[in-house]
């Protein structure tokens, strides 16, 4: 018997999001599918608003008035390095979302890593309770509650823990009860309800686009290791894992009913566990559900005896490492825990064994100097990864980092979109010569992409194909736009140094290096 009817959504809105709306490469908020399911598991009716590739709140409005639940849970993807992010644009669809559903009368729930580290801007906008933290079990204790008539506000001593509220009687008051201990045991999870996602609509804009299906898929959740720029306001440092066998069955189970022709694997850390990774290959490799898939990992994990022969077995395509910078003082700042020398060599082995390698390259860390972007940029130029990515420092609450530069911070503390690249404390350079770092390092690496493609057919020119033809076109233009572009960077540059001086104003090398305690 159903115990009553929850209106689940998520407010990523891929069409707020323009570099990313260009890229389409969209997958479902796997997050709030697993809480759909979660609570489904426990009696409860579920539906899904699922703003991915919807236009407009309108549509959330639209589902609210077709669904008419009892409570209206916006349970973000957190998952999604993006929901991550706390964007400002995602920000005000959330507000504009409660706003529509307490117009209509609906208990307004809210889970998400922006709502947890700012429950009191949620409150204010209209929302009944926060989630802090991971969200499943505090959202079935507290549903229970509410439906035996027991209001947290009311009687705050039985509250569940990991949730967040307003005073009746103080509005400048928010309560928080402690936070809940993670979920240890996933294997005990329900696999995400797909079945409340449009699963042809994905299907048809990724073929459309690149040709092929893409799903997405979770492992673990959380990272236990300690780089101090990284927010982690769901599962903080700890770390829990799914057996291989668990896995594996999910994937079975995508294949048989979905026939995805790849799996994203959207997990912080993949397969950090010791051996995980070579029985989860063996075991797929039995099933006969090997699919090419792209992961994230850390350079000096893929250096463990077995680790990227292992992967390539299991299908692994690309693997994306958080390679940062190539200047060794600054992983050093960063806590990184990685050596410059274990990228390269992570590199080379896994292009041995015929597997893909994306970058992730961060800019701006307090005591970054010219030279040490030229030696990042040095490093993609000698290692050639297959993809990249740039991101300049980004201080988030709950981050040492952002302990170091609350000082500097100014009235805008979060990117509006995914393309903002705001500098957002006084780093050391202004935001236009980011902005401009990242048209340059594209243009370079762009160009050198091009030209390796170009090289394979060189030599056979009765194998040219159109695509060849605009592989040529295009490194002709990035070669030519280059220069132009690089002395756009020296002159901005100098008129940030000009400004806050090459180390910034607010923080040394010495302080930007100086270690923090360990949990």
């Amino acid at each position: 018997m159903s115990k009553g009817r929850i209106l689940f959504g998520q407010t990523y809105f891929l069409h707020f999001d323009p570099k990313l709306w260009g890229a389409m490469m969209p997958y479902p908020p796997l997050g709030t599918l697993y809480a759909a399911s979660f609570m489904r598991a426990r009696g409860y009716e579920v539906a899904l608003f699922d703003a991915m590739l919807s236009t407009s709140e309108e549509e959330w409005a639209a589902a609210l008035d077709t669904n008419a639940p009892e409570f209206a849970v916006l349970f973000e993807d957190n998952f999604n390095y993006l929901s991550k992010m706390c964007l400002l644009r995602m920000r005000e669809a959330a507000f504009t979302m409660i706003r529509m559903a307490r117009e209509r009368g609906y208990p307004v729930i809210v889970c998400g890593a922006d709502a947890s580290d700012h429950p009191g801007d949620y409150l204010n906008h209209g929302a009944d309770y926060i989630l802090i933290g991971e969200g499943e079990q505090t959202l079935a204790e507290l549903l229970s509650a509410l439906e035996a008539g027991r209001r947290p506000e009311l009687d705050p001593e039985s509250a569940p823990a990991g949730l967040a509220w307003r005073s009746s009687d103080r509005e400048d008051k928010v309560f928080r009860t402690p936070r809940r201990p993670d979920i240890k045991d996933l294997d005990r999870l329900p696999f995400p309800a797909w079945d409340l996602v449009d699963v042809e609509k994905y299907r048809a804009v990724w073929l459309d686009r690149h040709g092929y299906f893409s799903m997405n898929m979770v492992t673990t959740r959380g990272c236990p290791y300690h780089c101090n720029w990284c927010a982690k306001p769901i599962w903080g440092q700890r770390y829990n894992s799914r057996s291989p066998d668990n896995v594996v069955q999910e994937m079975v189970w995508l294949k048989d009913t979905f026939q995805p022709d790849h799996i994203w694997f959207a997990d912080d850390i993949f397969g950090l566990k010791p051996g995980w990774i070579p029985k989860f290959a063996s075991l797929v490799q039995k099933s006969g559900s090997i699919m090419p898939f792209k992961c994230l990992s850390r350079v000096d994990l893929l250096l463990r005896e077995g680790e990227i022969e292992a992967l390539k077995v299991a299908g692994a395509e690309i693997v994306w490492v958080g390679a940062e910078s190539g200047a060794q003082k600054i992983l050093t700042a960063m806590e990184k825990g990685t050596r410059v020398e274990q990228i390269y060599t992570a590199s080379r082995e896994l292009r041995r064994a015929g597997v893909q390698v994306g970058f992730f390259l961060q800019f701006g860390y307090p005591g970054e100097t010219r030279e040490d972007i030229e030696t990042t940029l040095q490093m993609v130029r000698e290692i050639m990864p297959d993809d990249i990515g740039m991101s300049v420092s980004y201080p988030l609450p709950g981050t040492t980092f952002y302990n170091r530069v609350v000082g500097e911070l100014g009235e805008k503390k979060n990117w509006y979109d995914s393309s903002d690249m705001a500098m957002m404390y006084e780093g050391p350079y202004k935001t236009d010569f980011y902005r401009q770092l990242h048209i340059v390092l594209h243009k370079e690496f762009r160009m050198r992409v091009h030209w390796q493609r170009l090289k394979v057919t060189a030599g056979h020119p009765a194998r040219l194909s159109r695509s060849d033809l605009r592989n040529s076109a295009a490194m002709a233009y990035h070669w030519i736009t280059l220069p132009l572009a690089r002395r756009k960077l020296d002159r901005l540059e100098q008129r940030s140094s000009d400004s806050v001086g090459p180390l910034g104003p607010g923080m040394s090398l010495e302080e930007a290096s100086r270690p923090t305690p360990q949990n």
